[in-house]
């Protein structure tokens, strides 16, 4: 027991220090030297794993050779979000580009079955208010995801000029007209005097580098592009055309959480091969209650969505709104501190009671296992070593019982660190092969990589310095949105800005934000603005100095794509250089800084 807690804290029914002792031993047995190098790219031979199956192919237009005010790169609820703001801050002139047939980002991609947000509808899904709509149920499936980003783009007429099945493979800024001019593989040439990247921070999938990949000779591939001509059925399942196959699932995140149940129903055998175990709580869906509906308040949603954020980094609040298993192990934190004012606690205190409450709640995790799944071995195998946040939680109530099914095996890899190799018609692990029809790949999408990977061109700057040199030694912002020059250029995502678990808060956040600068950018009369190098490195200090706590948490996990693989000093996993005092913080920051009107650290020319 840490000496940093008083005695009333020794009567736990567990003991602390063996349970960290079993936590680095279950990450130490997964530490890759090549971190994310254990993952290949999704080209050459394997470029068709992301082509697009729900368009109809040989798709052609005529190249576009005009100007608008405003490109979004990206059509997710990233690009959603910026054309919603920004049409309602006046900006009018904007295209949305888009390598899909449609707009959604990852719910346009995302099909399997089953697949579903694992935060509440409540929060998750934006603009709720705005647009009247309460969804159906309190975690929303994928269809009706999809549907709500079609009914964004109708409301805010963002199909007006829209680009489809583009991407873009250029991006430069000339100076002599002050615009960006923008190059696609459809030919086109159109000149924009800002950009605002929205590409996503899970937008390219990943193949694993397992050897003998490229020689497997049945069918194959990745849940971000179901492929349901071979498996039959649809979202809701009956996928009859598996009852004569046999299916390796290779990767246990959360995609195969909500996905496994489905094969393992129809498939004649279905082998899951796990490395790490995700931790896997009560789902509880439920429909909305139409009576607490009709009791929201205006301002309902931006108060749920704050209060969550609140709740998952454990900062207290009077009520837990959502009431949920991500809030659940702050539940236990409160529990455990006390609450007569004589009894102040220092925040050493605080990291240790966090702590116990995280073993706490990952006990129960555990426990749920042996629940659901008889075979004490597989039990075993699918409990998660580790604390909650180094891997993102997952919530389902099917997943595990399907491990029950007799045609269900699952195969622990932890001892080998992953799958050995491929064959043409088997996968190997742990020496023993096992012969399948079909793989499907839920291996994730790439993090940590660099934003050329991931989006597939690099941005040229003032005198053609390219981001991808600018950052080479590490991110250098302003507020995580633009560099020193690079003007009118600007991201949203998840680099030197709030995080949150919930990504659509984020987004819709951060989006005012670059609405509200573009628009002074406009009024001001000035042709282009881009931060200081000093503002810019003071706040790269800010970030630093506050993630350092953070760091030694991400340390302490297992690999996975929040903590980079492992790699930690790398600062490249997911949220690693963000304000660490939370995104409802970031954005009082952001807040002050817009009310001071002075646009603190941009320079306008």
């Amino acid at each position: 027991m840490s000496t940093i807690l008083p005695k009333e804290y020794s009567n736990l029914g567990f003991d602390p220090d063996a349970l960290r002792d079993k936590y680095r031993q279950e990450r130490d047995k997964r530490l890759r030297s090549d971190a994310n190098n254990q993952y290949i790219e999704v080209k050459d031979q394997f470029a068709n794993v992301v082509d697009d199956p729900y368009v109809e192919p040989d798709f052609e237009r005529e190249p576009l050779t005009d100007e608008v005010d405003v490109v979004v790169i990206g059509g997710g609820f990233g690009g959603l979000m910026a054309g919603a703001r920004f049409k309602e801050a006046g900006i009018k002139d904007i295209r949305i580009i888009e390598a899909g047939g449609d707009f959604g980002g990852t719910w346009y991609w995302n099909r399997y079955p089953g697949a579903q947000c694992d935060i509440e509808s409540y929060c998750y899904l934006p603009l709720l208010e705005e647009l009247d709509y309460i969804p159906k149920e309190k975690y929303s499936y994928a269809p009706e995801i999809f549907e709500h980003s079609q009914r964004i783009a109708k409301a805010y007429d963002l199909y007006d000029g829209a680009c489809f099945q583009t991407k873009v493979t250029e991006l430069e800024w000339s100076e002599e007209v002050a615009r960006w001019i923008v190059k696609t593989d459809r030919d086109d040439r159109m000149l924009a005097r800002f950009v605002v990247m929205s590409t996503g921070p899970l937008n390219r999938p990943k193949l694993p580098a397992i050897p003998g990949i490229e020689d497997f000779k049945g069918h194959t591939f990745h849940t971000s592009r179901w492929d349901y001509d071979y498996t039959g059925g649809d979202h809701s399942g009956n996928l009859t055309n598996l009852k004569d196959k046999v299916v390796a699932i290779i990767g246990t995140g959360a995609t195969t959480i909500q996905a496994a149940p489905y094969v393992g129903k129809h498939a004649k055998h279905m082998y899951v091969f796990q490395r790490t175990p995700s931790s896997v709580d009560v789902r509880g869906n439920k429909p909305t209650d139409p009576q607490w509906a009709k009791t929201l308040k205006p301002g309902w949603q931006r108060e749920r969505r704050e209060n969550f954020n609140d709740m998952v980094i454990g900062r207290p609040v009077k009520e837990d709104m959502v009431n949920d298993g991500w809030t659940e192990i702050f539940r236990n934190l409160a529990s455990l501190v006390p609450k007569k004012e004589e009894q102040q606690i220092s925040p050493e205190e605080v990291a240790a009671l966090a702590e116990l409450a995280d073993f706490k709640k990952m006990n129960g995790v555990r426990a749920r296992v042996d629940q659901h799944v008889s075979d004490s071995e597989t039990a075993e195998a699918l409990k998660p070593w580790y604390r909650q946040f180094c891997k993102r939680p997952t919530f389902n109530d099917e997943y595990l019982p399907t491990f029950d099914r007799e045609n269900v095996t699952l195969v622990d890899t932890s001892n080998s660190q992953g799958v050995e190799r491929i064959e043409e018609n088997a996968v190997v692990a742990n020496g023993v092969r096992y012969e399948v029809d079909c793989i499907i790949y839920a291996t994730g999408f790439e993090v940590g990589t660099s934003y050329t990977r991931r989006s597939g061109f690099d941005i040229h700057g003032q005198g053609g310095i390219k981001l991808s040199d600018y950052w080479a030694d590490g991110l250098r912002t302003l507020h995580g949105f633009s560099s020193h020059g690079f003007p009118n250029c600007f991201q949203v995502g998840f680099s030197q800005n709030g995080f949150s678990v919930n990504l659509t808060a984020v987004l819709d956040d951060q989006a005012q934000h670059v609405a509200y600068i573009i628009k002074q950018i406009m009024d001001r009369g000035a042709s282009y603005a881009h931060p200081s190098e000093e503002a810019e490195s003071e706040w790269v200090a800010t970030i630093r100095k506050l993630a350092i706590s953070n760091i030694a948490f991400q340390e302490a996990c297992t690999p996975g794509y929040y903590n980079n693989e492992g790699d930690v000093a790398a600062q490249r996993g997911l949220g690693a250089e963000s304000y660490a005092p939370g995104l409802n913080a970031f954005n009082r920051l952001l807040k002050e800084w817009r009310d001071n009107d002075e646009l603190e650290g941009l320079e306008f020319h």
